[in-house]
């Protein structure tokens, strides 16, 4: 199986854990002379698995000082189980996660090998965690939230809970950054009608929006640990997303 920014020479990155305040993040940089653009990477539900980490290297590889807070710091990453990570998911509260990534997006901009320009992206929760932070902090130069679901309700039953307080998608109006909404038109959560109705409300706004919902992919499709992995799909995403950047960074 070929990984999409597969690292094939370890040299070219180097990676430490930090801690700030109540989380810990991980950071790969890349080894070459920078500065360099810097990128918040944002978990799935599961909580910072290695897959996470090992995208933070790839985005070294390429080119970039990638930083990677654990969102459960305070409680514990709930693991693989639905049953306890729904709980968990639901009941992390949207202010506490903008102002961690806000945390790193400072911490990051702050380091000596980056430039001014930070990026978010983040998939599954972490997705619908960028798309939050996008619409919540002016701290971001892009941000690109992959397949981040809940953007018009709480949870399956809710439309507002306590953690969750206002729906993501009723905080566009307040973006400041170009935004990559990603999606895969087999996915139901981000459905592809969903996210056309962001992308349409964010374009009458005068926002800047790309919006690419790619054929033959469900959700989680680069998630390579997991059966919902589409390889040829994944590699287009990879490719997507650089470019992106490279464009608005």
């Amino acid at each position: 199986m070929a990984l999409a920014g597969e690292v094939t020479d370890a040299s070219r990155v180097r990676t430490e854990t930090v801690q700030l305040g109540e989380i810990d993040v991980y950071v790969a940089h890349p080894t070459a002379d920078g500065p360099h653009p810097a990128i918040v990477v944002l978990e799935e539900a599961f909580g910072r698995v290695e897959h996470i980490e090992d995208l933070c290297r790839r985005f070294a590889n390429a080119g970039f000082v990638a930083a990677s807070p654990e969102l459960y710091a305070r409680t514990g990453a709930p693991g693989h189980d639905f049953d306890v990570v729904l709980p968990a998911m639901f009941g992390l509260p949207d202010s506490q996660i903008v102002g961690d990534v806000e945390a790193v997006a400072d911490y990051a901009r702050g380091l000596d090998d980056t430039t001014d320009a930070v990026a978010v992206t983040g998939f599954c929760m972490g997705g619908r965690a960028t798309t939050l932070t996008a619409f919540s902090s002016e701290r971001f130069d892009a941000a690109i939230p992959c397949w981040g679901g809940f953007i018009n309700k709480a949870t399956f039953e809710d439309d507002t809970t306590e953690s969750r307080p206002v729906p993501p998608a009723q905080l566009a109006g307040n973006l400041s950054c170009p935004i990559f909404l990603v999606g895969g038109a087999d996915d139901e959560n981000p459905s592809p009608s969903e996210l056309q109705a962001l992308q349409d409300e964010l374009a009458s706004a005068d926002k800047d929006v790309t919006l690419k919902i790619y054929d033959g992919a469900g959700h989680a499709f680069l998630a390579d640990y997991r059966d919902s992995y589409n390889e040829e799909k994944a590699h287009e995403l990879w490719d997507d997303m650089l470019a992106f950047l490279a464009d608005k960074l």
